[in-house]
């Protein structure tokens, strides 16, 4: 059986009420992303990775 996700809007998307938002859903082991206005397309990953992705953002790191 399917799980069914709670998708919950990014607080940085402003509030307003269209297409153009980030949502987020959680699961026991995994993190979903998507953007409201293509909501079939989601980005899966776990909390390690994207932690490891946004200090990377954080300390100024690029591709080598």
């Amino acid at each position: 059986m399917a799980e069914t996700l709670h998708w919950q809007k990014s607080t940085f998307s402003g509030g307003a009420e269209g297409n153009a938002c980030v949502e987020l859903a959680v699961s026991p082991t995994t993190l979903h992303l998507r953007e409201s206005d293509t909501p079939g397309t989601v980005l899966t990953t776990t909390p390690s990775t994207l932690a490891n992705f946004l200090e990377g953002i954080r300390g100024g790191l690029g591709p080598a």
